[in-house]
């Protein structure tokens, strides 16, 4: 099991699905979670929730550059550091390519390709003083298997893809690792719309939906130095999803 002691993660959207899962699984291990949201008032809820000791919260749009400066300022402020950042928010809008709008794809750019890259930027400066840092980008499958209805998603996930590997490049001599995971269906109200979970899982390899503790399981090995010599790499939690689904005999 990764060991998270006293690792400062600033995680992004945690105040509810993957983001929430993932710091609470982060704090178990004992890792000091920054729970970074838009509303801090829910920000505050969650850190509660997880308390020990082991979060604190942060108000951060990922659209706007001055919460980014004032979340990684307060965080540094506070604990000297910012080991991991987890950019997890995101912003899903499913609609047929004509009609989506302009206005919602720019939103979507905003949130998951521009938030990410904002947050990057961000936390850099202070990683390189530290002489190593680790940044995990939580994108999907859909950066190389979309699925109808979802162009602009799955545009922003892959130039996030992109954009990732080059910075790995780049970062690599800095001590600033650069990974990736790809999840495919998972149970929270992004994926599901509050409408349940698809039967359309019951023909993935897994036979399943995912469930959130098992991104964040995945985020916890790429946050810790058991993943030290990846950099640039990609992790697809999928069940299996982009294998094929089974038919059954």
């Amino acid at each position: 099991m990764p060991d998270l002691t006293n690792k400062v993660i600033l995680i992004t959207g945690a105040n509810r699905g993957q983001g929430k899962a993932m710091a609470e699984h982060l704090a178990t291990l004992g890792a000091m979670v920054v729970v970074g949201a838009r509303n801090v008032e829910s920000a505050k809820e969650i850190a509660a929730e997880i308390g020990g000791g082991h979060a604190y919260p942060v108000q951060l749009d990922v659209t706007k550059s001055s919460d980014w400066e004032a979340a990684v300022n307060e965080v540094v402020d506070k604990f000297g550091a910012i080991d991991v950042l987890v950019n997890n928010a995101g912003v899903l809008i499913r609609k047929p390519f004509d009609d989506l709008s302009i206005d919602e794809y720019q939103q979507m750019i905003e949130v998951n390709q521009l938030g990410v890259f904002r947050g990057m930027k961000a936390v850099t400066p202070q990683m390189e003083k530290q002489k190593k840092g680790s940044i995990i980008n939580n994108l999907s499958i859909s950066s190389f298997a979309p699925i109808a209805n979802s162009s602009a998603y799955a545009a922003t996930k892959a130039s996030v893809v992109a954009m990732s590997k080059s910075a790995a490049i780049e970062l690599g001599q800095k001590g600033i690792r650069v990974n990736m995971i790809h999840p495919g269906g998972v149970e929270t109200e992004m994926a599901t719309q509050g409408q349940g979970v698809p039967s359309f899982y019951d023909s993935v390899p897994l036979g399943r939906i995912g469930q959130p503790v098992e991104i964040a399981k995945v985020a916890a090995f790429l946050a810790s130095d058991e993943s030290s010599y990846c950099t640039g790499t990609e992790i697809v939690v999928d069940g299996g999803m982009t294998l094929g689904v089974n038919e059954g005999e």
